[in-house]
């Protein structure tokens, strides 16, 4: 059987493609967002997997849900997902289009998790240091995280930088070991 993501790009990209043209990627991505969500509960899984519930009662039920959130074409899509039973790879048709989008409009979504809360001065050199890094605009999200102990780790696409007090431990721990 076929990965979900393999299934899920040409989906992606037609969606990508057609927000692309119309100047609406924010709306797709918001669309798809939500769409992601529903596939993602629980109970809808059911439903989506279930051979007894119809795929006009799938949509219907989708339809209900996201209300007047959806534009033509998005409702349009919905249509063509559930006659082709891809309701199921929503998430992975969201996760595509983000990074279709991000690509498109040269930004990356950065992860910072420190020991201790960061300052707004030290998020605006952080990100100023990632864009310049990465070449990128860069959208931040901060957590933290108390088992740290201090430092933070960073990821920005396919880059993490383990700059954490743990991260050194294990390091060493390791290092030990050999």
């Amino acid at each position: 059987m076929a990965e979900n993501s393999t299934i899920a790009r040409p989906y992606a990209q037609a969606a990508f493609d057609l927000a692309q043209q119309k100047g609406e990627l924010k709306v797709w991505s918001d669309m798809l967002s939500m769409l992601a969500a529903i596939a993602r509960d629980e109970q809808m899984k059911n439903l989506i997997g279930n051979p007894l519930v119809g795929k006009d009662a799938l949509v219907d039920l989708v339809f209900n849900v996201c209300g007047d959130r959806l534009n033509k074409e998005g409702q349009n899509f919905v249509h063509v997902l559930a006659d082709n039973k891809r309701l199921n790879v929503v998430p992975e048709i969201s996760t595509l289009f983000e990074a279709h989008r991000a690509e498109a409009e040269s930004t990356v979504d950065a992860e910072v998790i420190s020991a201790f809360p960061l300052s707004d001065a030290q998020k605006t050199n952080l990100e100023s240091a990632l864009k310049n890094k990465l070449g990128r605009e860069v959208n931040l999200a901060v957590q933290t995280d108390e088992s740290l102990i201090g430092g933070a780790i960073v990821r920005a696409g396919d880059m993490v930088i383990d700059g954490s007090v743990t991260g050194h431990l294990e390091k060493l721990a390791q290092a030990l070991v050999r």
